[in-house]
C-alpha cells in the first residue's frame, strides 16, 4: 500500500502529546469576551512570577503600530470595546486587521496592550474584578500546567482572536522581516543520542541557522509538516511560509532519537528534545518530539512536531 501522509501521521503511535493544551483551549474560547480579556491579563499576570515575556523587537512591530496608536488615541470605553470585539471575533475594522497578522505579531500586539494597562494608558481591568467561576478553573486548571504548556495555552487565547481570516474575500498576510541566516562561524552543529541520520540533523541545524532556503530542499515538492495540535500543511510554498512566520530565532536541542525501517524503503525516525523559544527565551524549555519519515532519496515526505505530555515524555523513543 502507497505511503500518504495520512498513514504517515500514524508512525509511533505511542507519542503522547500534550492533549491537556487543545482542551484547555477549547474550554477558554467558551467564555464570554469579557472574562476572555480577564483570563489573559491574570493568566499574563501569573506567568510573570516565574517567565519573563521578551518585548518584541521594532521590525516584529511596526506592522502593528498604527492600530496600536489607534487604540491608545480612544477612551477607555472604546479601548474596552475593540478588546472585546478582537475576543468576540466580530466583524470589525480592527479585527479585520488583526486577522492579516501572524502570530509573533499578535503576540506583540497584547505584549504592548498589557504593558500600556499597567501604565493606565489603556482601559484596566477593573478594581476588584473577580473571574466568573468558569473563568477561574480555567486559569487554575493553566496553574497545573507546565511552563511550555502554559504559554502555548496563553499564544492560542490571542492567536485565536479576531475576525476569521478564512471569511475574508482577499487579504495579504502580515509577517514580521525574515531574518537573514546566521553566517556559517556563527552555527553550531547538533548531536542526537542514538542518531545519526544526516537528514534529521541537517533539518535541527538549519533550522537553528534561521537558513530556510536550506531547510525546504529537505523536503520533497509534496511533503508535509504538522504543527503541534494542527492539521498537516502540505507543500514546500506552505512549508516555507510557517518556517518563516513561526520559526524564526528558535532554539532547537533535541537529546535523543531512533530510527527505524518503515515500508518500501522509508526510514521513520523520532527524535525527543526541547525548544526555546524568542518570546521566552532560555527560561522556558518546550518538550518536544519531532516524527520524521523520510524516503529512500533522504528526502522529508512528512514531519509532525508534537507538544508533549510530560517530561517522562522525553524517554518515549519505542514504537
Amino acid at each position: 500500500m502507497a505511503i500518504t501522509i495520512d498513514s504517515a501521521r500514524g508512525i509511533f503511535p505511542g507519542t503522547l502529546s500534550a492533549g491537556a493544551v487543545p482542551a484547555l483551549t477549547a474550554r477558554f474560547n467558551q467564555l464570554s469576551a469579557e472574562d476572555q480579556l480577564a483570563w489573559t491579563w491574570f493568566a499574563f499576570l501569573e506567568m510573570g512570577k516565574t517567565v519573563t515575556v521578551a518585548a518584541p523587537g521594532a521590525a516584529n512591530m511596526q506592522f502593528a503600530e498604527g492600530t496600536l496608536n489607534q487604540v491608545k488615541k480612544m477612551t477607555f470605553e472604546e479601548q474596552t470595546q475593540a478588546m472585546c470585539d478582537l475576543a468576540n471575533n466580530a466583524d470589525a475594522p480592527i479585527c479585520r486587521t488583526y486577522a492579516t497578522w501572524s502570530p509573533n505579531i499578535k503576540l506583540g500586539f497584547w505584549n504592548q496592550l498589557g504593558e500600556w494597562m499597567e501604565q493606565g494608558a489603556v482601559a484596566p481591568i477593573p478594581a476588584g474584578y473577580k473571574l466568573s467561576a468558569n473563568a477561574n478553573a480555567v486559569l487554575e486548571t493553566l496553574k497545573s500546567l507546565d511552563q511550555g504548556q502554559q504559554i502555548t495555552v496563553l499564544r492560542n487565547s490571542v492567536v485565536n482572536m479576531g475576525f476569521d481570516a478564512g471569511k475574508l474575500d482577499s487579504y495579504t498576510r502580515i509577517s514580521e522581516p525574515v531574518v537573514a541566516p546566521r553566517e556559517m562561524s556563527q552555527r553550531t552543529q547538533v548531536a542526537i543520542e542514538g542518531l545519526d541520520n544526516p537528514t534529521v540533523l541537517s533539518y535541527m541545524d538549519n533550522l537553528n541557522a534561521n537558513d530556510f532556503d536550506e531547510l525546504i530542499k529537505l523536503f520533497v515538492p509534496d511533503g508535509a509538516l504538522q504543527p503541534p495540535f494542527q492539521k498537516p500543511i502540505v507543500g514546500k510554498d506552505a512549508i516555507m511560509r510557517f518556517f518563516r512566520e513561526e520559526c524564526q530565532n528558535l532554539s532547537l536541542l533535541p537529546e535523543r532519537g531512533v530510527a527505524e525501517p518503515a515500508e518500501d524503503g522509508y526510514t521513520q525516525v523520532k527524535v525527543t528534545g526541547k525548544v526555546q523559544t524568542p518570546w521566552f527565551g532560555a527560561a522556558v524549555g518546550m518538550n518536544m518530539a519531532w516524527r520524521f519519515l523520510i524516503n529512500p532519496e533522504g528526502k522529508i515526505f512528512f514531519v509532525a512536531i508534537d507538544l508533549l505530555a510530560s517530561p517522562k515524555e522525553l524517554l518515549n523513543l519505542v514504537r
